[in-house]
């Protein structure tokens, strides 16, 4: 559109212009021209609409809008256009009005299509993406970036800012949208496509259409919870009604796949051939699953266009119909060997159940189908009605044998049942001698308690029962009865003999010899069609009750032993004694001594405890027995074991106490002191070494030799064997000493603590050997090194060299440690310290009193020549 020039030449002023009446004739005649063409420029630029149904085409509009009157308004920015309008404008001509409208127009309608065309490119890359994109995960990414460029234009924008420009762009991303859908999901070859990747586009088809909407609504929440945007809320049925409803076909279509390929495909394979070993029926159920798709894939109609939708529901409905009466016949097929049942359901009742449930399922759908005329009455409803009386009689021949095996069975089955003993056992012989794992069983057949839920369920199925089975499910009550009570019996005999060790139950033997004795007729002659199960369970409750009555008194007896025992065996025999005066602890002689005697008093009482056992096994064997000897034969292997109980406690005791006297010894907490002393020309302990390592040993064996006090009982009584006398001087008592003082634990512990103190006396003497670095103070003789030092009549600092010699030493001794801590004992060097400072001020007095003499003599020499001096110069 080119606007024409006018041909007046316009060199001059535009006052004097304006005044010149040829000028503004051929000015007016040029601006009505240009109104004209202007006017018909915008009006056809108004009319014109997207050439397209997608968004990219409102795009391309605005852009060639925005370039035609891109071209207009720069021609009326040339100068000799501003010139006439100025001319036109002084001259006050009367078309200059109208001029001045329509080129305000044309600026209006260019500064909006330049605005358009600006914001619409930032969503060109999205709307590109989603008309060419490569497939449906290039558009699922894309709509999230796209709906967030149209909140930012729906922001900024001065023109898409409003429903009326809004709403019809994004009408048309959903119709693009959908149209990808529609291209992709081909019904006509969908289902002739591999079946994972036909699924696979389905469900991605209907994630990008999901993807719209979800995408819309996550923008409005944001800009909601902004409270500062512009309200996000456009005609929702422009926006989702057609992609809403392909998203429902696309489900549709989803659904279909799934059903041919999970629940048929992959159930009617080569191992279900195997299972059912007919594979001609499985091929002829896989063609029908084949042809379940035919009316999907022969569509006359658009199933994507909300006009077909009624049309669409039909072919739907039929689909599930037919699958349904499918599936049923092949849940049928595949589980008749092995029907899955309800709970509590008994096997043929169940499977009976089961069979008429998947009937029941089949009839519905077919009533259902007869609700859609239409439907039956197609040829695909004629094979629907067929498959099912199929598969109706089928199923009616499944029950009919079910219970006719069921009804035989019983009939021969039950009388043998009833048959059987009320109690069976796990051994077959009556025994004659008890063992504690020998277990009675209430012999109520599972086979019994079937049949009678069996016949329950029968009855309410509407089979004619056999009496004899109506009969015993009309007694179930009472063998509910009799089994819980046999149960609760047996429990209650069993948990009782659970708490019985292998010595009780040879010491009850003819008490539980006498119980089973009660069971026997249960055992062997009850059975479930006797008169006297009540009075059977009753007199075997009776007698386990006095069973569990003198259990109880046996066992309150061994807890009475065992504490005692328990009492024994925790006693402490090496009780220390505790440190006087503060730190002060005895000597060694004292902490052995206090041992021994402490122990004593401890031996006494577990000696008493020991004593006091035979009474409580006398005890014992008057409740078993009937006797008060001590001796009685019953109780030979009782005794036995009490006794080796005692041997047990014994040496655990011993043990124990070793162990614990070990630890002591190695612990470095002192436990008695002794003394470190020199006895010419040695320094020694007080008492010595050896002399503490024979009271450990006799500690030792001491604590060993308790056992001697705990006499042992006579063979076969729990009565202690009288001293015997084996020459007219010597006797001999029978204790345990003999056989724990030979345990080899007991032997290596003592041996461990023998060794430990040994370890540690040798330590201490090589700790004292450090004194022996002043052995000259006492080794050499004070009296001769005297009278030779005086015959050599050493000088003053000889003396005070040697002097200060033994001061030094003296002085050193101070500040040696007095206390030497050393694992269970403390050595006091005290003494030793004492005596070696002695030693040391002897020999500095020695030697004052040899440099006292020496000085004497001298003095004296000095005086006479003093004298003699005088006398000679007197003279």
């Amino acid at each position: 559109i080119k606007l024409e020039m006018p041909t007046i030449n316009l060199d001059g002023e535009v006052t004097v212009l304006a005044t010149v009446p040829e000028v503004i004739e051929a000015l007016e005649s040029c601006a009505m021209t240009w109104q004209k063409l202007i006017s018909t420029a915008l009006e056809e630029q108004l009319k014109k609409v997207p050439q397209g149904n997608g968004p990219l085409a409102e795009v391309d509009l605005w852009r060639e809008r925005n370039n035609t009157l891109s071209a207009l308004t720069e021609q009326t920015k040339l100068p000799d256009v501003q010139k006439v309008l100025e001319i036109l404008q002084e001259a006050e001509s009367e078309h200059i009005g109208d001029l001045q409208i329509v080129l305000s127009d044309l600026r209006k309608c260019h500064v909006e299509a330049l605005d358009n065309v600006k914001f619409l490119s930032t969503l060109e890359r999205h709307l590109k993406n989603l008309t060419y994109g490569t497939g449906f995960n290039v558009v699922l990414d894309t709509i999230p970036s796209l709906m967030n460029a149209l909140r930012m234009v729906w922001i900024i924008s001065r023109h898409y800012n409003k429903d009326e420009r809004m709403v019809p762009l994004m009408e048309r991303i959903a119709w693009e949208i959908s149209a990808r859908v529609y291209k992709v999901v081909d019904l006509h070859t969908l289902f002739k496509e591999d079946r994972a990747a036909a699924k696979k586009k389905t469900a991605e088809a209907k994630s990008t259409l999901e993807q719209w909407k979800k995408c819309y609504f996550a923008v409005r929440a944001e800009i909601e919870a902004s409270a500062r945007e512009q309200h996000w809320e456009f005609d929702r049925k422009r926006l989702f009604e057609k992609t809403d409803y392909m998203t429902s076909v696309c489900q549709d279509l989803y659904d279909i796949l799934q059903v041919i390929i999970e629940e048929f495909y992959n159930i009617f394979g080569p191992e279900l051939k195997t299972v059912t070993g007919d594979p001609k029926r499985i091929d002829d159920l896989l063609r029908a699953v084949k042809g379940l798709t035919s009316p999907v894939e022969e569509l006359t109609f658009d199933p994507f266009s909300i006009k077909s939708a009624h049309d669409w529901k039909l072919i739907m409905e039929e689909f599930k119909e037919e699958v349904s009466v499918e599936n049923v016949k092949q849940i049928f097929v595949q589980n008749l060997k092995d029907p899955p049942l309800y709970k509590n359901h008994p096997p043929v009742a169940g499977a009976i159940y089961w069979s008429r449930s998947l009937f029941y399922r089949i009839k519905h759908t077919i009533i259902r189908f007869q609700e859609v005329e239409e439907l039956l009455a197609s040829e695909r409803g004629k094979e629907v009605k067929q498959i099912y009386l199929q598969v109706a009689k089928r199923m009616k021949e499944y029950e009919d044998q079910k219970y006719n095996q069921w009804r035989d069975g019983t009939e021969q089955t039950l009388p043998l049942l009833l048959k059987n003993t009320l109690l069976t056992s796990s051994v077959t012989e009556e025994p004659v001698t008890t063992k504690k794992g020998v277990r009675f069983i209430v012999n109520f057949s599972p086979m019994l308690q079937e049949i009678i839920v069996e016949t329950k369920y029968m009855e309410q199925l509407g089979f004619p029962v056999p009496e004899i089975a109506r009969y015993v499910a009309l007694q179930e009550d009472k063998y509910l009865r009799y089994t819980n009570g046999l149960k609760n019996m047996l429990d209650r005999y069993h948990r009782l003999m659970g708490t019985l060790n292998e010595a009780e139950t040879k010491l009850l033997d003819d008490h539980i010899q006498e119980l089973w004795r009660v069971f026997k007729s249960g055992h062997r002659r009850l059975n479930w069609n006797s008169l006297g199960i009540g009075d059977f369970i009753v007199r075997c409750t009776q007698a386990i009750r006095k069973f569990e009555s003198l259990v109880h008194q046996i066992h309150n007896n061994s807890e009475d032993i065992s504490n005692k025992l328990l009492f024994i065996e925790s006693t402490n025999l090496f009780k220390f004694p505790l440190s006087k005066n503060g730190d002060e602890l005895p000597k060694a002689k004292e902490f052995f001594e206090y041992l021994k005697c402490e122990r004593a008093k401890d031996v006494a009482h577990m000696v008493r405890r020991y004593t006091a056992i035979s009474q409580l096994l006398i005890k014992v064997e008057g409740r078993v027995a009937n006797t008060n000897s001590g001796k009685s034969p019953k109780l030979t292997s009782y005794y036995a074991y009490w006794e080796n109980r005692i041997y047990q406690v014994l040496t655990q005791l011993i043990v124990k106490n070793l162990q614990a006297f070990n630890a002591a010894v190695l612990a470095n907490v002192p436990l008695f002191q002794t003394e470190a002393i020199l006895s010419v020309p040695e320094i020694i302990l007080q008492p010595n070494a050896s002399e503490i390592d024979k009271m450990t040993v006799q500690c030792i064996r001491d604590c060993v030799e308790v056992s001697k006090h705990f006499v042992r009982w006579m063979h076969g009584t729990c009565i202690e064997c009288p001293p015997q006398h084996i020459k007219e001087d010597e006797v001999i008592t029978f204790s345990f000493y003999s056989d724990v003082s030979q345990n080899p634990l007991i032997i290596e512990q003592a041996i461990l603590i023998t060794q430990n103190v040994h370890k540690l006396l040798a330590s201490l003497s090589k700790y004292l050997n450090q004194w022996k670095r002043y052995h000259l103070l006492w080794k050499l003789d004070k009296g001769i090194v005297m009278e030779r030092l005086a015959a050599e009549k050493p000088a003053c600092i000889t003396f005070d060299e040697e002097l200060q010699f033994y001061m030094k030493v003296a002085q050193e001794v101070t500040q040696q440690p007095l206390i030497k801590d050393e694992q269970f004992i403390r050595l006091q060097l005290a003494p030793l310290a004492y005596t070696v400072q002695e030693n040391a001020r002897g020999w500095v007095i020695s030697l004052g009193k040899l440099l006292n003499e020496s000085a004497r003599e001298e003095l004296f020499s000095l005086q006479e020549e003093i004298q003699v001096g005088v006398f000679s110069s007197c003279c």
